[in-house]
């Protein structure tokens, strides 16, 4: 049975599943406070560009009950809240793309602060649901892309813990998988936070899906060895060029790929694509505290890099899109020359 990483409570407070405690505890927290679900966003209890963009667009909502009266006040706290929000991870573009609808949702909302409340969480609720019909629609376009057989190399996470559906890159393996088709992953363990190993092969491995975990600095001898039909990404940021930001290691990756000729895609919603930044070098890149490498996850206090050492610790890094093969999307499976079309899309809702 799959997870599921995010819900509304019954009191309309929002719900995640911890994934810092993956894959050895499975618990949920509630977030009743716009704070708590900006810590949730920065520690990562709440990851994957899409999720986030989910996340942040609910908790916006629990700015409201906390303004008071009148409803002007409500709008303001909104958009403070949205500030805020925004402020916690700067590489994806999904968190600014979600937040900027809700933004635009309170400052045309005119009426009680039931309603104002009522409007926002309907609009962060149709974000919600148009990312899963989202993921859905990019599972079949690369459907073909994963035959009866096939093995897949993938990166970090981006399945159904890192959206508000069946993933991204994963999205094509579960629709192969639910049609019968005998399919396997290689997971790379992706350092420094281990999301391919804790994660990636957490939710596979429940689903049924067979998944074998590798360092990261394996997947070069891996792909030599043979055997591996393509790798396929999700993305953070994907830019009008088509170059693509997503978790540190996956240009390697690429290198590797298109040294050992295994085709290499990435599968994004619309909301991943951003016209407004022209190149990979445009892309914001997060940095991270330098304890998270310095230690492996599970270690305790123990270091596992000298003190004197200085950390350099980017959260990802930019794969040039001449290394990519397409990229697969809810509007197709698309060639760099075509992401052009997605222009004019990218404000509508997919569900209309």
């Amino acid at each position: 049975m799959l997870p599921t990483p995010i819900a509304w409570t019954t009191t309309q407070t929002v719900r995640i599943l911890d994934q810092t405690l993956l894959p050895t505890e499975e618990r949920y927290l509630d977030l009743e406070s716009v704070p708590q679900v900006a810590e949730a966003i920065a520690v990562l209890r709440v990851r994957g560009a899409p999720l986030i963009g989910i996340a942040a667009a609910m908790g916006a909502t629990l700015a409201v009950r906390a303004a008071g009266s009148p409803p002007a006040n409500g709008t303001t706290a909104v958009l403070a809240a949205c500030d805020l929000l925004q402020a916690t991870r700067p590489t994806a573009v999904n968190l600014a793309w979600a937040l900027d609808r809700m933004r635009r949702r309170a400052r045309a909302h005119a009426g009680t602060m039931d309603a104002l409340h009522r409007a926002l969480v309907e609009e962060a609720t149709a974000i919600w649901d148009e990312d899963r019909m989202m993921c859905t629609r990019i599972g079949q376009a690369g459907l073909a892309l994963v035959p009866e057989g096939a093995t897949v190399m993938t990166h970090c996470n981006a399945g159904v813990l890192a959206t508000g559906g069946i993933g991204t890159a994963l999205a094509p393996i579960y629709c192969a998988h639910a049609e019968g088709r005998r399919v396997s992953v290689v997971a790379d363990e992706t350092r420094p936070l281990l999301q391919g190993s804790r994660l990636t092969a957490w939710e596979l491995t429940r689903a049924g899906v067979p998944t074998t975990v590798i360092a990261d600095n394996m997947a070069a001898s891996r792909l030599r060895a043979g055997g591996i039909t393509c790798v396929i990404v999700g993305a953070d940021r994907i830019a009008r060029n088509g170059d693509v930001a997503n978790k540190i290691g996956t240009y390697p990756l690429a290198i590797a790929a298109r040294a050992h000729g295994v085709p290499f895609y990435v599968a994004a919603p619309r909301s991943t694509f951003d016209p407004a930044t022209p190149h990979g070098g445009a892309i914001p890149i997060e940095e991270r505290k330098a304890e998270e490498l310095r230690g492996l996850p599970g270690t305790g206090t123990r270091p596992t890099a000298p003190e004197a050492a200085s950390i350099w610790n980017p959260a990802f890094d930019v794969t040039p899109a001449e290394l990519i093969n397409g990229y697969i999307t809810d509007a197709g499976l698309l060639t760099r020359e075509q992401l052009g079309r997605l222009d004019g899309a990218l404000a509508q809702r997919p569900g209309g």
